[in-house]
C-alpha cells in the first residue's frame, strides 16, 4: 500500500532557483533538479511544507513527558519522527544550498574565482535532489515497522529443511550486522538440525527510518528460494535442487489490528519435536484459527501456554495485515507481484548455486559469485539492488 507523503491540493511552490530568477544550462545538475521539480512540483513542495509542520508538532509531543507514560503512543510518535527526520534534514539542506548557489552565481559574475565553487554547489544540490526524490516517493506505510519472518521447507525433504535452516542463519547473521534483535517465536526442527518451519521476529533498536527498518529492508526477501548443491544425505555426489519459502510481514501493535475473540478458535495441544522435557510433556502448544479469513497460526516454543498464545497472536496480527495489503493491492491493480505462498520451484525468486558459488535474483537479473559471503550474512549488494529497483518502480507510479 503505497502512500504519497504529504501531497495535497493547492498552488505549487516554485524552486528556490526559479524564485531567484537564476538561469541554468541544460547540462547543469541544478537544471536536472529543476526538471524534476517541474514534473513533481506540487506534490514535492506542498508535501515539504506540510511535513515541516508535522515534524515540529512531533518534536513538541516528544518533549512532553506525558506521552512517555503511554508506550504505544510513544512508539507511534517516535516512529513517525524517525520517518520524517531524514526528509526534513534534506529539505533544510536543499534550501540552504539553493540560497548559497544563487549567491555564488551572482558573485561569479564579478569574480570568476567563484565559478568553481558554484559548480560544486550545483553538484551538491543534485545529490540532495536525488535523496529527496527517493524520500518523498510513494512508499509502503509499514516500511518503518519491525518484521516477522516465516521460513518453510518445501520440495526436497530433509535437504529442504536443512536449506531452510541455512536461510534462517543467513538472515540472523545479517540482522546481527545491523544490530537488530532476532527472537524465535516458533520452530519445528528435524532430526538433522533443519527446520520444517521457523518463525522469527526481527526488531530494530530505537525508531529507525524506513530505509533502515527491518520490514522496509527485508520485505523483498519474501518468495521461494531455490538451492542447488550436493546434499549431506547424497552418497553419489550428485547436485540436487530443493526449495524453501520465505514470508515477510510487518509486525504491528495490538491496537493497530482489531481481532474479535468470537472470530478465533483456540486449540491447546502437547508440543512435539525437540525442545526439552518441560516443553514436550505439557499441554502448552497453541493453535489459533481466525475463522473469517481461515488463517491458522501455531506456537509451541515456550513452556507457558500464555506465552505461546501471545506469540501466536503476534503472528496472526501480522498475517492479517499482510492479507489486507494483498487484497488492497489486487483491487487497485497497482501492486507488485505478491509474495508466493506455495513452495513451488517454478515460482522461485532467487537461486543459491553452491558448485558455482553463485547467487541469482531472478526478479531483477542480479547475479554475483560470492554465495559464501552472502550465507555469512553479507546481503548488502542484493538488498540494495532490490531497493533500487523498487524505488524506480515507485517513482514511475508517482503523481505527475
Amino acid at each position: 500500500m503505497a502512500a504519497w507523503l504529504g501531497s495535497s491540493a493547492g498552488t505549487p511552490r516554485k524552486s528556490s532557483l526559479v524564485d531567484a530568477g537564476f538561469q541554468v544550462h541544460p547540462w547543469d545538475p541544478a537544471f536536472v533538479f529543476c526538471r524534476t521539480v517541474s514534473r513533481w512540483g506540487r506534490a514535492l513542495f506542498e508535501a515539504a511544507a506540510e511535513l515541516k509542520g508535522e515534524f515540529a508538532e512531533l518534536e513538541r509531543r516528544l518533549s512532553d513527558p506525558a506521552i512517555h507514560a503511554d508506550p504505544v503512543a510513544s512508539r507511534k510518535v517516535g516512529r513517525r519522527y524517525a520517518e520524517l527526520s531524514p526528509i526534513i534534514k534534506n529539505l533544510e539542506a536543499y534550501d540552504q544550498i539553493s540560497a548559497d548557489l544563487v549567491a555564488c552565481r551572482e558573485l561569479a559574475e564579478e569574480d570568476p574565482m567563484f565559478a568553481a565553487e558554484a559548480e560544486q554547489l550545483a553538484s551538491k544540490l543534485a545529490e540532495v535532489a536525488d535523496k529527496l526524490t527517493a524520500l518523498l516517493a510513494p512508499r509502503d506505510p509499514n516500511d518503518s515497522a519491525d518484521a516477522l519472518m516465516e521460513i518453510k521447507s518445501g520440495e526436497g525433504g530433509e535437504e529442504s529443511a536443512l536449506f531452510a535452516a541455512d536461510l534462517f542463519h543467513m538472515y540472523a547473521k545479517y540482522a546481527e550486522r545491523r544490530r537488530w534483535k532476532v527472537e524465535v517465536l516458533d520452530s519445528q526442527e528435524t532430526d538433522l538440525g533443519g527446520y520444517k518451519s521457523i518463525t522469527v521476529a526481527i526488531k530494530a533498536t530505537g525508531a529507525p527510518d524506513p530505509e533502515n527498518a527491518p520490514y522496509g529492508v527485508l520485505k523483498f526477501e519474501g518468495g521461494v528460494h531455490r538451492v542447488q548443491r550436493v546434499p549431506v544425505t547424497e552418497s553419489q555426489g550428485r547436485v540436487h535442487t530443493s526449495a524453501a519459502g520465505v514470508l515477510v510481514m510487518p509486525e504491528v501493535e495490538a491496537t493497530e489490528v482489531e481481532v474479535n475473540d468470537e472470530d478465533l478458535r483456540i486449540d491447546i495441544y502437547r508440543s512435539s519435536g525437540p525442545g526439552g522435557q518441560g516443553v514436550n510433556t505439557t499441554d502448552s502448544a497453541v493453535r489459533i484459527t481466525h475463522l473469517p479469513s481461515g488463517i491458522v497460526v501455531t506456537c509451541q516454543n515456550e513452556r507457558s501456554q500464555l506465552q505461546n498464545k501471545e506469540s501466536a497472536m503476534r503472528m496472526l496480527r501480522s498475517r492479517l495485515v499482510a492479507r489486507a495489503q494483498e487484497e488492497a493491492a489486487t483491487a487497485a491493480s497497482a501492486a507488485r507481484k505478491s509474495q508466493v505462498r506455495t513452495v513451488d520451484r517454478s515460482e522461485r525468486i532467487r537461486t543459491y548455486n553452491y558448485p558455482e558459488n553463485r547467487i541469482a535474483d531472478h526478479r531483477i537479473g542480479f547475479k554475483a559469485y560470492n554465495l559464501d559471503q552472502v550465507l555469512a550474512g553479507d546481503l548488502v549488494a542484493v538488498i540494495e539492488a532490490l531497493q533500487a529497483a523498487d524505488l524506480a518502480e515507485r517513482l514511475g507510479a508517482a503523481p505527475e
